[in-house]
């Protein structure tokens, strides 16, 4: 590296666009998203939109909050309908970490 050469760095969406951080925290309230839950989910796939496969479904019947991995028998059927908290996550990690649970099927 040359003498004097600086690396840029990513710049924090917070500076980028703070309008866009807002309206996407008073988005995720009314959808019953936490702040916590949309700048883990965010930071979990970089900011630069990782394509995340895991379904996280809630269970109209018991409202329990259960995440589907691709290959698993109702990954196909599963749909994600964010109005009702349901949501996408990158890791099972991170699922787990949101106080998901993994499908048994």
């Amino acid at each position: 590296m040359r003498q004097g050469y600086r690396v840029p760095q990513k710049k924090s969406v917070l500076i980028t666009a703070p309008g866009l951080v807002i309206g996407a925290i008073a988005f995720g309230a009314a959808g019953g998203w936490t702040a916590s839950d949309m700048l883990t989910s965010w930071s979990a796939s970089g900011g630069a939109g990782l394509s995340c496969r895991i379904k996280g479904n809630i269970s109209i019947d018991t409202g329990e909050r259960i995440f589907h991995v691709p290959g698993q028998k109702y990954y196909a059927q599963t749909k994600i309908s964010p109005q009702y908290g349901e949501r996408w996550f990158c890791t099972e990690f991170e699922a787990l970490a949101a106080g998901w649970r993994k499908s048994k099927s």
